[in-house]
């Protein structure tokens, strides 16, 4: 098993590369880039009202002089062969350096930085919540199939799958935060949080969160609740539970002792894809929540050229899709005693 997690872990390496050569190769030939931004600033400064053009060569009636665009291209790194840039910038990563936003004109790593906090307390809890409440629910549907439990929890379940994420959460903000004032309409804390107390700032920060977290978990939680509630019917109807039931064993243990831990074999290995959430969230959400999260800082980037940011945010986030790949192995090695994994790969 170890050699076969080495070379997982190996594989990284030459899917993360194949990654990035490709999105990096697309900021280079996409149109709208971080010159071009310039020269429309520059021909808006100077009172141009023709529309500037999209390309290096052809600045028009900017007021940037060809020197100063030449100047330009080397700042950014436009001036040298793609897979020479690329190289430069796979260099600087592999020390830490994410290079400088064009944006925010800071530090890439300073600025991804900042939505850590708030992204990582989301993501987290969603995933906690989801897992929790999830899981027992779709146990107790199993358990009690085509009960007025079973057929209200579903219809609600599917309610909420069937309408997207960011129309929860405007719905939500539009009740509970607009009309009823039961909740803040966004931000992550208020503005006077400095002045409270420890409590209270427990208190606000929750009252921020409940309305985005509703919203989050309104997509995953009936794929994670109704996967859980079919696969522990299909253990329950498997010959070894019903043998073991058959032989004197109680309907409770039967399903806590064996048909759960078998249930659990398809939520693991969707337990390391998940992981990329924890950052990535969604930009949708946090924009209509007035949320300064991971989700809309990419969104944003991607909107305003802001390739470094955009790559800084590539390279978090297809380290963690990655890794979080090896970890459903793990999560299903640990939950599936039959698995082995071998110099072939996995096998039972």
């Amino acid at each position: 098993m170890t050699s076969y997690f080495i070379r997982r872990f190996l594989l990284i390496i030459p899917t993360f590369i194949g990654v990035t050569v490709l999105v990096f190769t697309l900021t280079r030939l996409v149109p709208g880039g971080p010159i071009e931004r310039m020269l429309n600033e520059a021909a808006m400064a100077g009172g141009d009202q023709a529309s500037a053009t999209t390309n290096f060569g052809g600045h028009g009636a900017g007021s940037l002089s060809d020197a100063q665009i030449e100047e330009l291209k080397v700042y950014y790194g436009f001036d040298k062969p793609i897979l020479i840039s690329y190289l430069e910038w796979l260099g600087k990563v592999i020390v830490l350096d994410l290079g400088t936003s064009t944006r925010y004109s800071e530090p890439v790593w300073d600025t991804i930085k900042s939505r850590f906090p708030i992204s990582i307390f989301y993501g987290v809890t969603t995933l906690i919540l989801t897992y929790g409440i999830c899981i027992p629910l779709g146990v107790v549907k199993a358990i009690r199939h085509k009960t007025v439990f079973d057929n209200v929890s579903s219809a609600l379940v599917f309610f909420g799958y069937a309408i997207p994420s960011y129309v929860v959460g405007i719905a939500l903000l539009t009740v509970f935060a607009a009309n009823l004032e039961w909740f803040p309409l966004g931000g992550f804390v208020s503005d006077d949080f400095d002045d409270l107390t420890g409590m209270e700032k427990i208190g606000d920060v929750i009252s921020h969160a409940v309305l985005p977290l509703l919203s989050y978990m309104a997509g995953s939680f009936a794929v994670t609740t109704l996967l859980m509630k079919n696969s522990l019917m299909d253990n329950l109807a498997a010959e070894y539970v019903r043998t073991a039931i058959a032989k004197g064993m109680d309907f409770r243990r039967a399903v806590f002792s064996h048909a759960l831990r078998n249930s659990l074999i398809p939520i693991a290995t969707s337990f390391g894809g998940n992981i990329t959430l924890i950052l990535t969230g969604s930009f949708l959400i946090e924009k209509i929540f007035n949320i300064d999260g991971f989700g809309l800082l990419g969104f944003e980037s991607l909107v305003d050229r802001d390739y470094p940011v955009v790559m800084g945010i590539l390279v978090i986030s297809s380290l963690l899709f990655l890794i979080g790949n090896i970890l459903s192995d793990i999560c299903v090695a640990l939950v599936d005693p039959r698995v082995k994994f071998g110099s072939g790969g996995s096998g039972q």
